[in-house]
């Protein structure tokens, strides 16, 4: 892991120059000195401050399991930047992270730029498609780099994609590519959608639908699942949406796999094993496509795993990864570039040969049209990973991970 080389060259080097300095050990040396020498003034870091601006209230899901944890994201960030410290310390360099939460409909704009005033020049941003772009030219005009963690929106790298705005969670068509590209792969070709009534639900269902065009599947028939506000509220709700299941899908035409989109957690849960035939799900429930999978420990997974788990007591998610490899990849730029200068760490993340290391099994680069970076896409359940897209057979000209998403070809991306 090319993170590893420096770290291990500077504590090589420091080592190396203590003992210089110290010299042999002899019987005079420990006699008191005549004269005692000053203590020698610790050298001061340079410091590199991370902003981590989030929209956060706590939210309801179907299972208590799927509570996301108060500090889903934060925790990722704060564990990258103790590996960055742990090479930093010797190169003269100290990270900070200052974390600012909002609720999820707030102005940030003036929070913004309080950041900026405390010394803010990179950010993380968990927050809404809508909350980046209010934000995302003012820091443009600062030479603020923003880093996408959360907003899995593609409008963020197509119509409104800002030239200081680097992605590293992955797009909602990334998501849906992967999960196509294996139930093409397992030869389950007809598909049955049903998805919720709000927006975000119909963004999920729509990538699904483009998938389908692209990888040769066949949505054989749609039903939409109105939010009627009582499943997570009483128990009965609860009841009726799981009796209500069978019905709800008794008169679906033959299919294979049934969809679900439901990221607003009202129905998904219920769905598996409740359905009229059976048959298996995908999507938002069952089979589900993420960034990142808490039971990953292939290509070194179970290292990040391991320092995740003990930093934050719980198994890291898509978010917390996320999070990570934004704070990992400003902190390669600052050791490879041994220093601080905002210019040239921007200068080294965008360079033709840039890539990061994220236990994913390849190297990650970033789209060079949207600054999206390119990932496998996990497909699991609660439990463990059941395969990692691309799939085999996925070819394509420049990497194969850009069959994953928007290619370039298809971009609508034109940076102001």
């Amino acid at each position: 892991m090319k993170s590893m080389v420096p770290n291990t060259l500077a504590v090589f080097i420091a080592l190396f120059l203590a003992s210089v300095n110290a010299g042999p050990a002899t019987s005079q040396e420990v006699a008191p000195a005549p004269k005692a020498q000053a203590a020698k003034p610790e050298k001061q870091l340079i410091e590199i401050k991370i902003g981590y601006l989030r929209a956060y209230e706590p939210q309801l899901a179907l299972s208590v399991l799927d509570i996301a944890p108060r500090d889903e994201g934060v925790a990722g960030a704060n564990v990258a930047l103790n590996d960055n410290n742990t090479t930093g310390s010797f190169l003269g360099q100290k990270f900070v992270l200052d974390v600012t939460e909002v609720k999820p409909d707030a102005d940030v704009v003036a929070v913004f730029n309080e950041m900026v005033a405390k010394g803010d020049r990179y950010l993380l941003a968990d927050i809404s498609a809508q909350q980046l772009l209010s934000i995302a030219d003012i820091a443009r005009d600062h030479g603020v780099l923003i880093f996408n963690v959360g907003s899995t929106d593609d409008i963020l790298r197509e119509e409104e994609c800002r030239v200081n705005v680097f992605h590293t969670a992955p797009t909602r068509t990334m998501l849906a590519d992967g999960l196509a590209q294996y139930l093409i792969w397992k030869q389950w070709p007809k598909w049955a959608l049903i998805y919720g009534s709000h927006e975000k639900d119909k963004l999920f269902a729509e990538a699904l639908r483009r998938a389908a065009t692209r990888f040769g599947g066949q949505i054989v028939a749609e039903k939409e699942f109105k939010d009627t506000g009582t499943a997570r509220r009483t128990d009965s709700g609860v009841v009726q949406i799981q009796r209500q299941m069978p019905v709800f899908t008794q008169d679906l035409p033959d299919h294979d796999v049934l969809l679900v989109a439901d990221e607003s957690e009202v129905f998904g849960t219920y769905v598996p094993f409740r359905t009229w035939i059976p048959r298996p799900v995908a999507g938002t429930a069952g089979l589900i496509p993420s960034g990142w999978h808490p039971a990953s420990e292939q290509w070194g997974g179970s290292q990040i795993q391991n320092r995740f788990a003990k930093y934050a007591g719980r198994r890291m998610l898509s978010k917390d990864m996320a999070a990570w490899t934004a704070a990992r990849i400003l902190g390669d730029a600052a050791t490879r570039t041994q220093g601080a200068d905002p210019a040239k760490i921007e200068a080294f993340i965008r360079a033709d040969d840039f890539s990061i290391a994220a236990f994913k099994g390849q190297k990650l680069t970033f789209r060079k049209w949207n600054w999206q970076l390119r990932q496998p896409i996990f497909l699991g359940d609660g439990r463990s990973v059941v395969t990692t897209s691309p799939q085999e057979g996925f070819l394509h000209q420049v990497s194969e991970l850009d069959t994953l998403g928007v290619d370039q070809p298809e971009t609508k991306c034109h940076f102001k």
